[in-house]
This record gives C-alpha cells, structure tokens and sequence, in this order.
C-alpha cells in the first residue's frame, strides 16, 4: 500500500460513506464497526477516527445510539442507522457512484 499523502486523504473523505453502510443491515457497537471495515483490503481506518464521526453522525440525528451490558467491560454503545441516516447513505451513495464513473472515464481517455 502506497504511503502518499492523498491516499490517505481519498480513505479519510469515504470513512462517513463506509461507516454508514457497515451499519446498513444491522446495529453494530464500534470495535465492530471497526472490525467490519478493516476487514477490507485498502480502508486502514482507527479508532481515531470512526469514534469522532459517531458522534457527529448521532448528533446529527443520523445513527441512534443504545448502551447494553457488555460480556466484560463497561456497556457497549451500539449505533443504528436512523431514517436519516438512510437517505444520506442512499444520497452519498448514488454520488460516489457518479464520481467513480466519472473518473474512471477520464482515466480511461488517457489511455487511448
């Protein structure tokens, strides 16, 4: 994996998408969220960085959040996806979509 800095600047604009759509099918507590995603090749995401945009995305009403006992430790905090949050996954969606067609025409041209 290359070690530039816009490589990790591209994975830090999608981590919002990603997270999003790791919770699309079911509640999820962070270290699974994190789990999910970092089992995909090339997204290397950290704790740094999911916990902060949980907590943006409650407080902007587009995941809910509920505290249940944990098997050890303190209560985990489980996050799900909000009617919100599903349209501004479906939104995000459908540009990243168009955004990666579009650049993939533009790569495309410069090989012919």
């Amino acid at each position: 994996m290359s070690n530039h800095k816009w490589v990790s600047q591209l994975r830090k604009g999608l981590v919002e998408l990603c997270v999003l759509a790791a919770l699309r099918e079911r509640e999820a507590y962070g270290y699974e969220i994190l789990q999910r995603l970092n089992a995909i090749d090339g997204l290397a995401i950290t704790e740094s960085t999911v916990y902060p945009l949980l907590a943006r995305l409650s407080g902007s009403g587009l995941v809910n959040v509920r505290s249940a006992p944990s098997p050890n430790g303190p209560p985990r905090r489980y996050y799900r996806l909000t009617d919100s949050g599903v349209d501004r996954l479906k939104e995000m969606e459908r540009h990243w979509y168009e955004v990666q067609q579009s650049v993939g025409s533009i790569l495309q041209r410069g090989t012919t």
